[in-house]
């Protein structure tokens, strides 16, 4: 296993001066049940903050009023959604369109669990050739399907916290924890994945090079702020990026973020839209250090 020591990723290809919206990347987010509409919110606003020129929210459909009205920058699609406010499997004709009309999916962000969910996203993550995104609920959907996860051509990136990472090795949590470089980089070489292991210095791994990330602070470790960095990895990955670059980079900038915020509002205090507001002025800083301006990149 090689270990990447590098101060920080690499960044973004320069943006063409001529570029429009489909130019910096489409991203379909498939997020949101009742009760976490917030998660939606969350992870569509961070793929817009992070550059993507067009990012749709796909959500139960009784949610869209609260989403579309949280931010008038993205768009919003209202799914067909069961008893309890959860995706129905009769979506998935609709979410197959909706994903040949993007770039890019990030899945998973307050989905709740279901049955009709465990098959639909079964079905999306082995039949979907776009790069795909893997987050909170969808990881858990997947987690009974482990043994029998098809490796997919399209890029998949997988965005766990130690439970649902566990969850999906069959591990307990503590086992987990205890080599976490190790059973990042085994999966993702065993599946073929990008694994991003979040926590306290978050594993980045493609199962042949693994990088530790060292932004970030205690003040993260709050309801949302795993859904901002799922709408940030999607948006670099739209950009061009590899997986492993759009994901070493988010994770990168995500702890800026929150470092940033934690500046002003201290940790205790920090919640994840802080983490928003600030990824304007993590990407900036990132960009002003990282030795090459824009117009120098190839």
């Amino acid at each position: 296993m090689e270990k990447s020591v590098s101060e920080g990723p690499v960044f973004l290809p320069e943006r063409a001066s001529d570029g429009h919206k489909g130019t910096f990347g489409k991203v379909l987010v498939v997020a949101g049940g009742r009760g976490m509409s917030g998660a939606a919110c969350l992870a569509g606003m961070a793929a817009l903050r992070g550059g993507s020129g067009l990012v749709n929210l796909a959500v139960p459909r009784s949610l869209v009023p609260i989403v579309a009205g949280f931010e008038p920058s993205y768009l919003t699609t209202g799914l067909d959604e069961d008893d309890q406010g959860g995706l129905d499997r009769s979506a998935r004709a609709h979410l197959e369109q909706l994903i040949g009309q993007n770039d890019i999916v990030a899945i998973g962000p307050g989905l709740g669990q279901s049955e009709a969910l465990r098959e639909l996203i079964s079905y999306l993550f082995s039949m979907t050739g776009k790069p795909m995104v893997i987050d909170a609920d969808a990881i858990n959907a997947l987690a009974p399907f482990e043994d029998t996860i098809q490796r997919c051509d399209a890029p998949r990136v997988f965005t766990p916290h130690p439970g649902e990472f566990g969850r999906l090795l069959g591990l307990g949590i503590l086992d987990v924890q205890q080599d976490r470089e190790y059973h990042a980089c085994q999966f993702a070489l065993k599946q073929d994945v990008v694994v991003v292991l979040k926590g306290k210095d978050t594993v980045v791994s493609d199962g042949r090079q693994t990088w530790v990330n060292r932004t970030g602070n205690s003040g993260m470790a709050t309801g949302g702020s795993g859904d901002v960095l799922t709408g940030l990895v999607a948006s670099f990955l739209g950009q061009g990026m590899t997986p492993f670059d759009a994901s070493q980079l988010a994770v990168y900038v995500h702890g800026i973020a929150g470092d940033l915020a934690a500046e002003v509002y201290g940790e205790t205090a920090l919640i994840a839209s802080d983490l928003v507001r600030y990824l304007p002025v993590a990407i900036k800083r990132v960009e002003s250090h990282s030795g090459t301006s824009r117009s120098d990149s190839d």
